[in-house]
């Protein structure tokens, strides 16, 4: 685990994070409002847990490392969404991004971007989707429980991002 925590910390989560069209998120959250829009990146992270359990071994060989990319992406888009929506702003830039992603995975995080920070949230990352891997293995059961492991991941993720965020819901005064 702890190569795959540095593959993943060297170079993987920027790449990731690269990928996230930020103005997209924005867009969307203004669209859809940030509920829904956690709904949908919820629903895309079970649709690959479903895939990677759909055929037991076989599509876990090649299913689990994608699953595992796009549950990353979705999480991140998450945080982006929840991120614009408190604070009104939607471009993050990579470091800051990361300690809230350490902070919200309750990582230590000082003060500077570091390689052992970065590692250890890979860490958590994987510890956190490999518990659910071997369930995966029984066809068809492995499906259902990969979806519904992913959504929940993503809804959890959501709720504990908006705690941090300090997310407050905005009262509607109706005015007649």
């Amino acid at each position: 685990m702890k190569i795959q925590a540095s593959r993943l910390s060297d170079k993987g989560f920027k790449q990731i994070f690269d990928r996230i069209d930020q103005l997209s998120i924005k867009k969307g959250v203004d669209k859809m409002g940030l509920d829904k829009f956690i709904e949908q990146c919820a629903y895309l992270a079970a649709g690959s847990g479903v895939i990677s359990g759909t055929g037991g071994m076989l599509t876990m060989v090649i299913g689990v490392p994608v699953d595992f990319i796009n549950l990353i992406t979705q999480q991140f888009r998450v945080t982006m969404a929840v991120m614009y929506y408190t604070r009104g702003s939607y471009h993050v830039d990579f470091e800051e991004f990361m300690h809230f992603i350490a902070t919200s995975l309750k990582v230590e995080a000082g003060v500077t971007l570091t390689k052992s920070m970065l590692e250890g949230v890979a860490e958590k990352l994987l510890l956190l989707f490999g518990t659910r891997t071997a369930e995966r293995l029984v066809p068809v059961v492995g499906a259902v429980i990969g979806g519904t492991a992913n959504y929940l991941f993503i809804k959890r993720m959501a709720e504990s991002v908006k705690k941090l965020q300090n997310f407050v819901t905005p009262v509607v005064i109706e005015v007649k």
